[in-house]
C-alpha cells in the first residue's frame, strides 16, 4: 500500500512540476542579428537561470511570428504574452508613444536618457490603460538621413519617396514636399533594389544590419532622435506568474534595459565606419540641411505639446530643467 502511495505521490508531483512551468512566445519585427533581438534573446536567457527554467521565453525574430505593426495589438488581445515594438510606431493612438519621434527634441545619448526618465511613469500608465505593463526600453542609434542621390537641403527631397515608418516620419515626409511610403524596415531593402523609395531617416544600425548600404549611397548624420524599441507584456499574462517569478522578470528587464543602452552608444560609432567602409559618403557637416530639419522639427513639437496637453507640458518642462 505504502509503495503505491509513494508512486502516486511521485507521478502527482511530477505533474506539478510539468504544469509549472510557462512558455511565452516574444515576438520581435527586427533581425536575429540586430543587437535589439540579441539583447531580446539574453534578456530570455537570463529569466530561464532565474528562475530555474519555471518560465521559459522563446524570441521570434524578423516579424517571424507576427508583422512589426501587429506585435502590440497581439500582446493587447493576449494572442501573445509578451512582445517587443518601437514605441512611435503607435503614436496614432496616444501622444506619449510619439515623444522620442519627436524631431531634434532629444538629439544624443544623454538627451534621450532624461526624456526617457521624466516621461516613463506616463509611458507606464498609458500602456497600462490598455493592459499592458512595460518591461524595458532601449534606443536605437540617432536617426540619420540616408539617400539614393546627395542631398544639400530640403529642396533635394521635394517630389521623392520617403519611407515612413510612424506619424512622425509620414509628417517630416509632408514637410518638405516628399512622398511617404509605408515601409516596414524588414522590406526595406527590397523597396530600394525596385525603385519603391529613395530616402529615408533610419538608423546607423539599421543602415549595416539591413545593408541598406548596398542601394543607398549617401548618408547625412542629422541627428533627429533616438526612437526606443519597448518590450511589454499583458498585463494578466503577468499577474499569473507566482511573486518569486514576476521578481524575476523585472530584475533582468532592468539588466537588460541598462545593457541595451551601454551597447546602442557603442554601437553606433562602429556601426558609421562599417558604413563608410561599405562604400557609403558619411557627411556630419550638413547644416544647412540640420537647420532645415531643425525647423520642422520645432513645428512638430509645438504640434505634439498641443495633442499631449498637460501632461506632455509636464514633460517638455521637466526635460529641460
Amino acid at each position: 500500500m505504502k509503495i503505491r502511495l509513494s508512486a502516486a505521490l511521485v507521478a502527482a508531483l511530477a505533474a506539478a512540476g510539468a504544469t509549472a512551468q510557462t512558455k511565452w512566445d516574444l515576438p520581435s519585427g527586427y533581425g536575429a542579428n540586430t543587437y535589439q533581438v540579441q539583447n531580446l534573446q539574453q534578456f530570455a536567457d537570463e529569466v530561464d537561470k532565474a528562475t530555474a527554467g519555471k518560465l521559459k521565453i522563446a524570441v521570434h525574430p524578423n516579424a517571424s511570428l507576427f508583422k512589426a505593426n501587429e506585435i502590440k495589438r497581439a500582446v493587447q488581445s493576449a494572442q501573445t504574452p509578451i512582445g517587443e515594438f518601437i514605441l512611435s510606431s503607435a503614436a496614432n493612438e496616444a501622444p506619449m508613444f510619439g515623444l522620442d519621434s519627436v524631431p531634434f527634441l532629444a538629439t544624443s545619448y544623454a538627451e534621450a536618457r532624461r526624456l526617457h526618465e521624466v516621461s516613463q511613469p506616463y509611458l507606464s500608465n498609458t500602456l497600462a490603460a490598455q493592459g499592458l505593463k512595460l518591461l524595458y526600453a532601449v534606443p536605437w542609434p540617432p536617426q540619420g538621413l540616408y539617400s539614393i542621390k546627395p542631398v544639400a537641403s530640403t529642396k533635394d527631397l521635394k517630389g521623392t519617396k520617403m519611407r515612413a515608418y510612424n506619424p512622425a516620419t509620414s509628417a517630416i515626409a509632408q514637410s518638405v514636399g516628399a512622398q511617404p511610403v509605408t515601409i516596414q524596415l524588414a522590406e526595406l531593402s527590397a523597396a530600394l533594389a525596385t525603385g519603391g523609395v529613395d530616402n529615408f531617416l533610419t538608423s546607423s544600425a539599421s543602415g549595416v544590419d539591413s545593408k541598406l548600404y548596398e542601394q543607398a549611397k549617401y548618408f547625412y548624420d542629422v541627428n533627429a532622435w533616438l526612437p526606443r524599441n519597448a518590450v511589454v507584456v499583458n498585463q494578466k499574462a503577468f499577474d499569473t506568474l507566482d511573486r518569486a517569478t514576476q521578481e524575476a522578470v523585472l530584475k533582468q528587464a532592468a539588466a537588460a534595459e541598462q545593457r541595451g543602452w551601454r551597447i546602442s552608444e557603442e554601437k553606433d560609432g562602429e556601426y558609421i565606419k562599417q558604413l563608410a567602409a561599405k562604400g557609403m559618403k558619411i557627411d556630419a557637416t550638413s547644416e544647412v540641411l540640420k537647420q532645415e530639419l531643425k525647423l520642422v522639427g520645432a513645428r512638430m513639437t509645438e504640434d505634439w505639446l498641443r495633442v499631449a496637453g498637460a501632461d506632455g507640458k509636464a514633460i517638455v518642462d521637466a526635460y529641460k530643467k
